[in-house]
């Protein structure tokens, strides 16, 4: 079952540089995993530190893939303090 990831990231304003120049990076090597669909974010017009971001997945196991992968990442460090307000669908269905 596809596993869907939507919401959005708030950036704290002294991250905000760091966070989009690793953007690019980060989406290209998302878009490049194994069993991903869908990778996008996207800075809101009205409001520069908040992103929305949409992901697609083909199934649990890429899904988990991406996560992992993330933890070590540039994105994973640079995106310490960032807060996220996701909602995850596909994971509990069988």
């Amino acid at each position: 079952m596809k596993v869907i990831l939507k919401g959005f990231i708030d950036v704290p304003g002294v991250d905000i540089d760091r966070v989009m120049a690793q953007i690019p990076t980060h989406a290209g090597l998302t878009r490049a995993e194994p069993g991903c669909l869908k990778f996008e974010i996207r800075q809101r017009e009205n409001n520069e530190l908040r992103f929305d971001v949409y992901e697609e997945f083909v199934d649990r196991q890429a899904y988990w893939f991406h996560q992992q992968r993330l933890k070590d990442s540039d994105w994973g460090r640079t995106t310490g303090d960032v807060k996220r307000h996701y909602t995850v669908t596909g994971l509990d269905d069988e």
